[in-house]
């Protein structure tokens, strides 16, 4: 599981490094792709492999599944961390978040989203109020009601 929020530094060549609570869950290699809100999103390899598998069954004979593909696939990338536990970020995905040398990435339960920083600020100043709503509508479905934190 990945939680938590931290600061990052990218360097001129686009590497960053992982925290060291991260790197075990990381070390066979990961997945860099465009996320929604205009971050990025890294996942485990392996699990980025089965989300992948499930999505090229999805019917490709409709419009917005293979816009979806294109656009998550294009700018996407694959690394192994170093021994020093550094990633390379494509520099689609740099362009594409708007990230330079301050980022902030940040642990999404399932997967880790690097952000520009005043991005990541405004997000989460927008989304802080109605918090509450967004547990109760993201978890009721799972648990078959209301859900609480």
């Amino acid at each position: 599981m990945f939680l938590g929020t931290y600061t990052i530094k990218v360097d001129e060549q686009g590497r960053f490094f992982l925290p060291s609570k991260f790197r075990d869950q990381l070390v066979d290699g990961l997945a860099m792709v465009k996320g929604q809100e205009y971050c990025v999103s890294v996942y485990p390899l392996s699990q980025f492999e089965k989300l992948a598998h499930a999505g090229a069954s999805t019917r490709t004979s409709l419009r917005e599944v293979r816009d979806f593909q294109r656009l998550l696939g294009s700018g996407g990338g694959d690394d192994i961390p170093d021994k020093q536990g550094r990633v390379t970020l494509p520099v689609q995905l740099r362009e594409y978040a708007g990230l330079e040398r301050d980022a902030v990435l940040t642990g999404v339960i399932d997967r880790l989203e690097i952000w520009n920083p005043e991005a990541w600020e405004a997000y989460i100043t927008k989304q802080e109020p109605s918090f509450a709503n967004l547990n109760e509508a993201a978890f009721a479905s799972e648990t078959g009601g209301t859900a609480t934190a």
